[in-house]
């Protein structure tokens, strides 16, 4: 199963064929435990890596550090939830160290991104302090480059 976890999180454009083939099974077996998986909520979705840079579509992402008091009920996952449900949310982490939520944000402009955490963010009941840190350019994400460059395959010294 961990073998066919790889090949989805590497390429989930490989054909049931082509995995049947690298995992020594038959196309019916491997649809089968895709399925499984599917259902177990193991695979949550498939989507691809776009270098926005290239469409010519206008794309701010930004992480936000949020410092947070958890309430008694809940915890971290009442506040979770209301973060997650807004749209302009492309990610919502809990993180050790220096602050308890990292959420990734993604608008059409500095300015949207801005006014997100000064409006809806900053005001919710529990969020103690925001810092916002924007993303410049994209080197690698998901373990796929993101530049054009000639990749020495030698590696670096």
């Amino acid at each position: 199963m961990d073998k066919m976890l790889k090949l989805l999180s590497d390429n989930a454009r490989l054909t049931t064929e082509q995995m049947a083939v690298m995992l020594n099974m038959t196309e019916a077996e491997v649809d089968a435990a895709i399925a499984q998986l599917e259902k177990d909520g193991v695979v949550r979705g498939y989507k691809p890596l776009i270098d926005w840079e290239k469409t010519g579509e206008e794309l701010v992402t930004a992480i936000i550090e949020l410092n947070i008091a958890p309430s008694k009920d809940e915890g971290f996952d009442g506040i979770a939830k209301t973060i997650m449900s807004f749209d302009e949310v492309e990610g919502l982490s809990l993180m050790s160290g220096g602050h308890d939520l990292m959420v990734t944000v993604n608008g059409r402009t500095f300015k949207d991104v801005a006014m997100f955490v000064a409006k809806r963010l900053s005001p919710l009941p529990g969020v103690l302090g925001t810092a916002t840190h924007f993303v410049l350019k994209k080197y690698k994400e998901r373990g796929v480059l993101f530049t054009d460059e000639e990749q020495d395959e030698r590696g670096g010294v």
